[in-house]
């Protein structure tokens, strides 16, 4: 019989590869262009316009559910989602499908992602924080594994209308009713802790910090500036999937690399967290910045089959990182009472990622007819993250002595984080 922490992860891991429909954009966008005609621009924005009411929404949601819990919040979420998807298939211009996709179901995916990792965190031990993360982010990742060949069925078969009303009810039916079994841990819980040695080493005692106070950390804005230029890249690269073998290898049909990417997504997710708890969350992004630095250097000379799949398989395993270590990083820097509103804060990195790399990729394209100049960019913008990963410190230390505690709250927390 699974225990109740094990339960909480992995409806937490379903509920993502439901809502994980973000990461198959590429495959809409490709339908909006050859089948409707439309620019680029017009396919990238409603995209655009849900990563950032994601990122907005996510911070909402992290409130809410610090206060009142993540079921009620997580219920409204797939909801929203669910509707959002339906109402995209009566859409018949990119205004409407912005408000419908970009707004509604990106706003409803913002409210169910923000629940899952607090309620699942709160039921396991610290030490396994950076594994349960990369475990309940893979869902979200892995979705595209079987969405984005589903979807490209779909529309062969149905039309790109009918393909959202149907994935908008598939995900009210499954998502929903599994939204019902996520819930935090009673007040007095304890999580059980390990024998093994590399644990209880991990763990120190540390203050709770409001976001307030996180605002006047120097490590909050090099975290925030992390996760800024670590996912315009990786949103660049999963927003133009087709569109990215089409212009550079003549690939017609490349739904599969969206696969490809998706499977190397999660795997990131889960090593990097593995990987977090191992060495730290600082050192394991060092090593994927490092990575993806010389993955975007050689993006324009992927130009066949072999080669485009060697680039997607980096991209997704770096971007995989993300989501597994920077919510380690801030619930080990800043603690878990706080952590959704914590975590909102930081979030916002990624909605304001959306306005970098896949914009630039779109103008690119239409201007030169290549992506060279997005990779470009994207390497420099890499540079300056790697270069972030390497100066900043963890405060654990000077936050136990220095910060102002909440009363009477405590926390063992992650310091390897």
């Amino acid at each position: 019989m699974f225990d109740r922490a094990k339960q909480i992860l992995i409806a937490g891991f379903c509920i993502n590869l439901c809502i994980g429909i973000l990461f198959t954009w590429s495959v809409f966008k490709k339908a909006l262009v050859v089948n409707l005609g439309w620019s680029n621009a017009e396919a990238s924005l409603p995209y655009t316009v849900a990563i950032i009411t994601f990122s907005v929404t996510l911070l909402l949601a992290g409130i809410l559910q610090d206060k009142f819990g993540p079921k009620r919040v997580l219920i409204a979420g797939t909801i929203c989602s669910g509707l959002g998807l339906i109402a995209s298939g009566y859409i018949t211009s990119p205004t409407q499908l912005i408000f419908t996709f970009g707004i509604l179901a990106g706003g409803g995916i913002g409210f169910s992602y923000a629940c899952l990792s607090p309620a699942a965190m709160k039921w396991f031990h610290p030490s396994k924080r950076g594994l349960v993360n990369g475990l309940i982010a893979a869902g979200f990742g892995l979705a595209g594994v079987y969405l984005a060949p589903l979807i490209t069925s779909l529309i062969a078969s149905y039309g790109i209308n009918y393909s959202f009303n149907i994935l908008g009810i598939a995900l009210l039916c499954i998502a929903t009713p599994l939204a019902f079994t996520i819930t935090n841990p009673p007040a007095n819980y304890v999580p059980v802790a390990s024998t093994n040695k590399e644990e209880k080493k991990a763990v120190v005692a540390q203050v709770e910090m409001r976001w307030t106070d996180m605002l006047k950390t120097t490590q909050f804005y090099s975290i925030w500036i992390m996760y800024l230029c670590a996912s315009s890249t990786g949103l660049m690269i999963i927003g133009n999937i087709t569109s990215i073998a089409a212009t550079q290898a003549n690939m017609t049909d490349a739904a599969h690399l969206v696969v490809i990417l998706a499977l190397f997504n999660t795997s990131g997710r889960v090593f990097a967290g593995m990987l977090c708890d191992k060495i730290g969350g600082l050192k394991t992004l060092t090593l994927s910045f490092v990575l993806s630095i010389a993955n975007m250097i050689l993006f324009p000379h992927y130009t066949t089959h072999a080669g485009l799949i060697i680039g997607m398989a980096v991209a997704g395993l770096c971007y995989g990182t993300l989501p597994a270590v920077f919510p380690s990083l801030t619930a080990g820097f800043y603690g878990l009472k706080n952590y959704g509103t914590n975590y909102g804060v930081v979030y916002t990195a990624w909605g304001v990622s959306g306005f970098i790399c896949p914009v630039i990729a779109a103008a690119a394209v239409d201007s030169t007819g290549t992506y060279e100049l997005a990779y470009f960019y994207s390497a420099i913008i890499m540079g300056v993250a790697l270069v972030f990963s390497v100066l900043t410190k963890n405060p654990a230390a000077k936050t136990a002595t220095n910060a102002q505690p909440e009363k009477n709250e405590s926390l063992k927390v992650n310091a390897t984080a």
